[in-house]
């Protein structure tokens, strides 16, 4: 894809309309809770596999008006290398929105939930850096649940559960995942178990869901390499040392970056495009009116087939219908609001 150097007039038009709410996060004034009401995120992702989880990572950690950010854990997938590659490249993004070392990046599991969940006592039991850091967060005294946003599969999330049963009413799930209910989906392939131990765990759960290739899931928020070509080159904060990407080359900032990777993805679709799954799930953490959403009793995954349990008690909800043009646009006001304040000085 070409790549389109910063269009300045376009920019100085949209700060103009987004003056007065210029922050270090990039919320509307409507969509932006107080401060005494941030949100306390964690987020789990497999930062290596594709591209929206480095915009999910980006989005969240650059809207710092509607987010407390508690952490940053990575998994290993079937995709992308292994449990380091995944940690290299979400540290890539911490730093490239100047955030490192702040906010670190903790290694989860590289194995499945079922390979682990006895060895839970061991010191060095797989993903016991990344699943210790979910339980240390969940566990520190609050009047807001913490929310965990894993965003690939959910083995760390469960071992978490695992080991200390006692979180599960301190946090809230929202977990980007499945075509329920068609079957099939990366996140919930890569391990069913996890899955089906948290639909059997007395625990807020929530799906964003994905459903390829439906206008019902994250699959439609899709955002094309001319838009992204239009509006991240030099978006977001200047790190202070160039930062290696994983495709190779030096950026500075995350938008070039994200042209770099769109650059470098099979695109989808007429016209070509690449949905931000990852992303869309934490926008609707921010914004819950950017989809709807209902309960259902907690359906149970038996050879990758859902099979529904119409009396169980325990419900889950669904999140569905997601408004593409909203989570977009503030995506990109999000990644924008820095370099607009730049040129206003």
């Amino acid at each position: 894809m070409r790549r389109m150097e910063p269009n300045v007039s376009t920019r100085i038009v949209l700060f103009l309309l987004i003056l007065g709410s210029v922050t270090s996060s990039a919320c509307s004034t409507d969509a932006e809770p107080p401060a005494t009401a941030k949100i306390r995120i964690l987020l789990d992702t497999d930062a290596n596999n594709e591209l929206d989880d480095q915009h999910a990572i980006a989005y969240m950690l650059l809207n710092g008006g509607a987010f407390e950010v508690e952490g940053l854990t990575v998994n290993r997938t079937s995709s992308g290398g292994g449990i380091e590659e995944h940690a290299k490249e979400a540290e890539r993004i911490v730093k490239l929105c100047t955030l490192f070392p702040e906010i670190e990046v903790h290694k989860g599991a590289s194995g499945s939930f079922e390979e682990i969940q006895d060895h839970l006592d061991a010191p060095d039991f797989d993903g016991a850096d990344g699943v210790r850091h979910i339980i240390a967060r969940a566990n520190i005294e609050s009047d807001r649940k913490l929310v965990l946003v894993p965003v690939g599969k959910l083995t760390n999330i469960a071992l978490a559960l695992k080991r200390d049963p006692a979180i599960a009413e301190r946090v809230r799930i929202v977990w980007l995942g499945s075509n329920y209910p068609e079957p099939g989906e990366y996140n919930q392939i890569n391990d069913e178990p996890a899955l089906n131990f948290i639909l059997d765990t007395d625990v807020d759960f929530e799906i964003a869901l994905v459903r390829y290739g439906e206008p019902s899931g994250t699959d439609a928020v899709k955002v094309t390499p001319e838009e992204i070509g239009q509006n991240m080159p030099g978006s977001g904060p200047i790190a202070d040392s160039p930062v290696t990407g994983r495709h190779g080359g030096t950026f500075t900032n995350f938008g070039d970056y994200s042209v770099d990777l769109f650059e470098h993805i099979d695109l989808y679709g007429d016209p070509p495009s690449r949905a931000l799954f990852d992303m869309a799930a934490v926008a609707i953490v921010k914004n819950p009116a950017w989809a709807t959403s209902r309960a259902v009793p907690a359906p149970l995954l038996q050879d990758g087939e859902w099979t529904e349990r119409p009396n169980n008690e325990r419900e889950i909800t669904l999140w569905e219908n997601f408004d593409r043009a909203a989570i977009i646009a503030d995506f990109f006001a999000t990644m924008n609001n820095y370099t607009l304040a730049e040129i206003a000085r």
